[in-house]
Protein backbone atom coordinates (compact mmCIF):
# COMPACT_ATOMS: atom_id res chain seq x y z
CA UNK A 1 0.00 0.00 0.00
CA UNK A 2 1.08 3.57 -0.82
CA UNK A 3 2.31 6.09 2.54
CA UNK A 4 -0.27 6.47 4.94
CA UNK A 5 -1.47 5.19 8.20
CA UNK A 6 -2.58 2.05 8.31
CA UNK A 7 -6.27 0.10 7.62
CA UNK A 8 -8.73 0.07 10.75
CA UNK A 9 -8.52 -3.12 12.25
CA UNK A 10 -10.95 -5.60 9.97
CA UNK A 11 -14.37 -5.33 12.53
CA UNK A 12 -13.63 -1.70 12.46
CA UNK A 13 -13.50 -1.44 8.55
CA UNK A 14 -16.52 -3.99 8.06
CA UNK A 15 -18.79 -1.35 10.42
CA UNK A 16 -17.40 1.20 8.72
CA UNK A 17 -18.32 -0.71 5.50
CA UNK A 18 -21.30 -1.06 6.63
CA UNK A 19 -22.54 2.42 7.81
CA UNK A 20 -21.65 3.83 4.24
CA UNK A 21 -23.81 1.34 2.42
CA UNK A 22 -26.60 2.01 5.21
CA UNK A 23 -26.23 5.60 4.27
CA UNK A 24 -26.40 4.79 0.80
CA UNK A 25 -29.70 2.87 1.07
CA UNK A 26 -31.20 5.62 3.29
CA UNK A 27 -31.44 7.83 -0.37
CA UNK A 28 -33.74 7.78 -2.91
CA UNK A 29 -31.08 8.48 -6.09
CA UNK A 30 -27.50 10.34 -5.73
CA UNK A 31 -25.50 11.78 -7.87
CA UNK A 32 -21.45 11.14 -7.02
CA UNK A 33 -18.49 13.46 -8.23
CA UNK A 34 -16.09 11.35 -9.72
CA UNK A 35 -13.14 12.52 -10.08
CA UNK A 36 -11.68 8.83 -10.79
CA UNK A 37 -9.43 9.20 -8.03
CA UNK A 38 -9.51 6.46 -5.02
CA UNK A 39 -11.87 8.01 -2.89
CA UNK A 40 -14.88 9.20 -5.64
CA UNK A 41 -13.85 5.80 -7.39
CA UNK A 42 -15.36 3.84 -4.43
CA UNK A 43 -17.72 5.93 -3.46
CA UNK A 44 -19.02 5.51 -6.89
CA UNK A 45 -18.99 2.11 -6.92
CA UNK A 46 -20.50 1.80 -3.50
CA UNK A 47 -23.30 3.72 -4.43
CA UNK A 48 -23.80 1.44 -7.92
CA UNK A 49 -23.93 -1.40 -6.04
CA UNK A 50 -26.67 0.08 -3.38
CA UNK A 51 -28.47 2.16 -5.87
CA UNK A 52 -28.01 0.55 -9.26
CA UNK A 53 -29.17 3.24 -11.77
CA UNK A 54 -30.67 5.34 -9.63
CA UNK A 55 -26.69 6.48 -8.88
CA UNK A 56 -25.01 8.58 -11.62
CA UNK A 57 -21.52 9.46 -11.43
CA UNK A 58 -20.40 12.45 -13.06
CA UNK A 59 -16.88 14.13 -14.18
CA UNK A 60 -16.14 17.69 -14.80
CA UNK A 61 -13.89 18.24 -17.20
CA UNK A 62 -11.97 21.73 -17.57
CA UNK A 63 -9.08 22.87 -18.54
CA UNK A 64 -7.71 21.94 -14.66
CA UNK A 65 -8.31 17.98 -15.44
CA UNK A 66 -5.23 15.89 -16.09
CA UNK A 67 -5.86 14.16 -19.46
CA UNK A 68 -5.02 11.12 -17.49
CA UNK A 69 -7.44 11.12 -14.85
CA UNK A 70 -10.04 11.58 -17.46
CA UNK A 71 -9.23 8.20 -19.23
CA UNK A 72 -8.66 6.67 -15.29
CA UNK A 73 -11.93 7.91 -14.75
CA UNK A 74 -13.37 6.61 -18.25
CA UNK A 75 -11.61 3.43 -17.43
CA UNK A 76 -12.78 2.43 -14.26
CA UNK A 77 -16.41 3.28 -14.99
CA UNK A 78 -16.58 1.18 -17.77
CA UNK A 79 -14.87 -1.74 -16.02
CA UNK A 80 -17.24 -1.63 -13.40
CA UNK A 81 -20.19 -0.63 -15.39
CA UNK A 82 -21.08 2.75 -13.58
CA UNK A 83 -23.89 4.91 -15.14
CA UNK A 84 -21.25 7.92 -15.89
CA UNK A 85 -21.41 11.19 -17.82
CA UNK A 86 -19.23 14.19 -18.47
CA UNK A 87 -20.04 17.90 -18.03
CA UNK A 88 -17.91 20.78 -18.81
CA UNK A 89 -17.31 22.77 -16.01
CA UNK A 90 -16.17 26.55 -16.84
CA UNK A 91 -14.06 28.02 -13.52
CA UNK A 92 -11.31 28.66 -15.52
CA UNK A 93 -13.91 31.41 -16.90
CA UNK A 94 -14.39 33.41 -13.38
CA UNK A 95 -12.32 35.80 -12.86
CA UNK A 96 -12.13 35.00 -8.73
CA UNK A 97 -10.49 31.40 -9.63
CA UNK A 98 -8.06 32.69 -11.78
CA UNK A 99 -6.98 35.35 -9.15
CA UNK A 100 -5.86 32.43 -7.31
CA UNK A 101 -6.04 33.16 -3.80
CA UNK A 102 -6.35 31.26 -1.20
CA UNK A 103 -10.27 30.49 -1.57
CA UNK A 104 -9.55 29.84 -5.06
CA UNK A 105 -10.87 26.00 -4.63
CA UNK A 106 -13.81 27.86 -3.21
CA UNK A 107 -14.94 28.64 -6.36
CA UNK A 108 -14.22 25.75 -8.59
CA UNK A 109 -15.92 24.02 -6.31
CA UNK A 110 -19.14 26.32 -6.56
CA UNK A 111 -18.72 26.26 -10.20
CA UNK A 112 -19.03 22.11 -9.96
CA UNK A 113 -22.14 22.29 -7.10
CA UNK A 114 -23.92 25.02 -9.23
CA UNK A 115 -23.69 22.73 -12.35
CA UNK A 116 -24.25 18.93 -10.09
CA UNK A 117 -26.98 20.34 -8.25
CA UNK A 118 -28.85 21.51 -11.10
CA UNK A 119 -28.30 18.16 -13.04
CA UNK A 120 -29.95 16.80 -9.97
CA UNK A 121 -32.52 18.90 -9.82
CA UNK A 122 -33.81 18.55 -13.42
CA UNK A 123 -33.71 14.95 -13.28
CA UNK A 124 -34.87 14.15 -10.55
CA UNK A 125 -31.99 12.73 -8.31
CA UNK A 126 -32.74 13.31 -4.57
CA UNK A 127 -28.94 14.19 -3.44
CA UNK A 128 -25.05 15.17 -4.57
CA UNK A 129 -22.36 13.65 -2.93
CA UNK A 130 -18.81 14.39 -3.12
CA UNK A 131 -15.27 11.93 -1.95
CA UNK A 132 -14.21 13.64 1.03
CA UNK A 133 -13.22 11.12 3.81
CA UNK A 134 -12.58 11.18 7.22
CA UNK A 135 -8.95 12.32 6.81
CA UNK A 136 -10.19 15.51 4.67
CA UNK A 137 -12.10 17.03 7.99
CA UNK A 138 -8.60 19.27 9.74
CA UNK A 139 -7.08 20.27 6.27
CA UNK A 140 -7.33 23.14 4.73
CA UNK A 141 -10.31 22.70 1.80
CA UNK A 142 -12.31 25.85 1.17
CA UNK A 143 -14.07 23.42 -1.15
CA UNK A 144 -16.16 22.67 1.86
CA UNK A 145 -17.23 25.28 2.72
CA UNK A 146 -19.13 25.55 -1.01
CA UNK A 147 -20.28 21.78 -0.50
CA UNK A 148 -21.92 23.07 2.57
CA UNK A 149 -23.62 25.86 0.69
CA UNK A 150 -25.21 23.36 -1.79
CA UNK A 151 -25.98 20.77 0.54
CA UNK A 152 -23.66 18.00 -0.99
CA UNK A 153 -22.90 15.15 1.02
CA UNK A 154 -19.99 13.20 1.96
CA UNK A 155 -20.76 9.52 2.91
CA UNK A 156 -17.39 8.42 2.89
CA UNK A 157 -16.51 11.03 5.87
CA UNK A 158 -20.30 10.60 7.45
CA UNK A 159 -19.20 6.15 7.73
CA UNK A 160 -15.72 7.51 9.37
CA UNK A 161 -13.72 5.75 6.50
CA UNK A 162 -10.12 7.29 6.02
CA UNK A 163 -7.97 7.41 2.93
CA UNK A 164 -5.91 3.75 4.34
CA UNK A 165 -9.47 2.53 4.85
CA UNK A 166 -10.67 3.46 0.98
CA UNK A 167 -7.66 2.00 0.06
CA UNK A 168 -8.05 -1.52 1.29
CA UNK A 169 -11.48 -1.94 0.39
CA UNK A 170 -10.95 -0.37 -3.24
CA UNK A 171 -8.05 -3.53 -3.38
CA UNK A 172 -10.36 -5.83 -2.13
CA UNK A 173 -13.09 -4.65 -4.94
CA UNK A 174 -10.49 -4.80 -7.25
CA UNK A 175 -10.39 -1.25 -8.29
CA UNK A 176 -7.23 -0.75 -10.39
CA UNK A 177 -6.72 2.80 -8.92
CA UNK A 178 -6.66 1.79 -5.30
CA UNK A 179 -2.70 2.90 -4.50
CA UNK A 180 -2.69 5.85 -6.91
CA UNK A 181 -0.92 8.26 -5.47
CA UNK A 182 -2.78 10.98 -4.24
CA UNK A 183 -3.19 13.98 -6.67
CA UNK A 184 -5.27 17.14 -7.14
CA UNK A 185 -6.16 19.33 -10.16
CA UNK A 186 -3.09 21.04 -12.18
CA UNK A 187 -4.16 24.47 -10.86
CA UNK A 188 -2.94 23.44 -7.60
CA UNK A 189 0.64 23.63 -8.96
CA UNK A 190 0.30 27.46 -9.12
CA UNK A 191 1.55 29.10 -6.38
CA UNK A 192 -1.20 31.52 -4.63
CA UNK A 193 -1.53 34.92 -6.21
CA UNK A 194 0.18 34.25 -9.66
CA UNK A 195 -2.75 33.85 -12.43
CA UNK A 196 -4.14 30.62 -13.67
CA UNK A 197 -3.90 30.39 -17.29
CA UNK A 198 -4.46 27.37 -19.79
CA UNK A 199 -1.01 28.25 -20.54
CA UNK A 200 0.38 27.88 -17.28
CA UNK A 201 -1.68 24.33 -17.19
CA UNK A 202 -1.02 23.11 -20.34
CA UNK A 203 2.54 23.24 -19.29
CA UNK A 204 2.57 21.84 -15.89
CA UNK A 205 0.44 18.23 -17.56
CA UNK A 206 2.54 18.26 -19.79
CA UNK A 207 6.16 18.57 -18.00
CA UNK A 208 4.68 15.95 -15.50
CA UNK A 209 3.61 13.73 -18.18
CA UNK A 210 7.35 14.10 -19.15
CA UNK A 211 8.51 13.09 -15.99
CA UNK A 212 5.93 10.41 -15.44
CA UNK A 213 7.02 8.61 -18.29
CA UNK A 214 10.69 7.93 -16.85
CA UNK A 215 9.03 5.68 -14.37
CA UNK A 216 8.22 8.06 -11.21
CA UNK A 217 4.76 7.79 -9.66
CA UNK A 218 4.83 10.47 -7.52
CA UNK A 219 4.99 13.91 -9.41
CA UNK A 220 3.90 17.64 -8.67
CA UNK A 221 5.45 20.21 -11.01
CA UNK A 222 5.20 23.56 -9.36
CA UNK A 223 5.17 26.58 -11.69
CA UNK A 224 7.05 29.65 -10.46
CA UNK A 225 6.84 31.50 -13.65
CA UNK A 226 10.71 30.83 -15.91
CA UNK A 227 11.44 28.24 -12.95
CA UNK A 228 9.77 24.51 -12.97
CA UNK A 229 10.11 22.85 -9.24
CA UNK A 230 10.18 19.39 -9.20
CA UNK A 231 8.44 17.24 -6.25
CA UNK A 232 9.11 13.64 -5.98
CA UNK A 233 8.49 10.85 -3.67
CA UNK A 234 11.58 10.91 -1.25
CA UNK A 235 12.30 7.33 -2.00
CA UNK A 236 12.42 8.14 -6.02
CA UNK A 237 14.92 11.07 -5.98
CA UNK A 238 18.21 9.03 -6.29
CA UNK A 239 17.09 8.25 -9.30
CA UNK A 240 17.43 11.59 -10.71
CA UNK A 241 21.19 11.05 -10.69
CA UNK A 242 21.14 8.13 -13.14
CA UNK A 243 22.43 8.51 -16.58
CA UNK A 244 20.39 10.55 -18.91
CA UNK A 245 17.69 11.21 -16.38
CA UNK A 246 18.33 14.81 -15.04
CA UNK A 247 19.74 15.79 -18.85
CA UNK A 248 16.09 14.37 -20.36
CA UNK A 249 14.15 16.04 -17.44
CA UNK A 250 16.17 19.25 -18.09
CA UNK A 251 15.80 19.51 -21.90
CA UNK A 252 12.36 18.57 -22.18
CA UNK A 253 10.95 20.81 -19.52
CA UNK A 254 13.13 23.89 -21.03
CA UNK A 255 11.12 22.94 -24.87
CA UNK A 256 7.87 23.76 -22.74
CA UNK A 257 9.10 27.37 -21.81
CA UNK A 258 10.79 27.00 -18.73
CA UNK A 259 14.51 28.83 -18.40
CA UNK A 260 15.29 27.12 -14.65
CA UNK A 261 14.24 23.16 -13.77
CA UNK A 262 14.99 23.20 -10.17
CA UNK A 263 13.90 19.71 -7.56
CA UNK A 264 12.57 20.30 -4.10
CA UNK A 265 15.38 18.49 -1.86
CA UNK A 266 12.43 18.39 0.80
CA UNK A 267 10.58 15.67 -1.54
CA UNK A 268 6.28 15.76 -2.38
CA UNK A 269 4.41 16.91 0.53
CA UNK A 270 0.68 17.54 0.62
CA UNK A 271 -0.01 21.28 0.28
CA UNK A 272 3.28 22.90 -0.32
CA UNK A 273 1.71 25.79 -1.62
CA UNK A 274 0.48 26.44 1.75
CA UNK A 275 3.73 26.14 3.55
CA UNK A 276 4.43 29.95 5.41
CA UNK A 277 0.47 31.02 5.23
CA UNK A 278 -1.73 31.46 8.22
CA UNK A 279 -4.66 29.68 6.67
CA UNK A 280 -8.15 28.94 8.70
CA UNK A 281 -9.73 25.32 8.38
CA UNK A 282 -13.36 25.80 6.80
Amino acid sequence: MTVGSAAAPASDLRAREAALHERLRSLTSLVVAYSGGVDSAYLALAATRVLGPRALCVTADSASYPARHRRMAEQVATQFAFQHEFIHTGELARPEYRANDTDRCYYCKHELYTDLTGLARTRGFEAVADGNNADDRGDYRPGRRAAREFGVISPLDEAGLTKADIRELSREAGLPCWDEPASACLSSRVPYHSEVTEAKLQAIERAEDIVRSLGFRVVRVRHHGDVARLELAREEMPRLIEPGVSEMIDRELRALGFRYVAVDLKGYRLGSLNEGLTLKVV
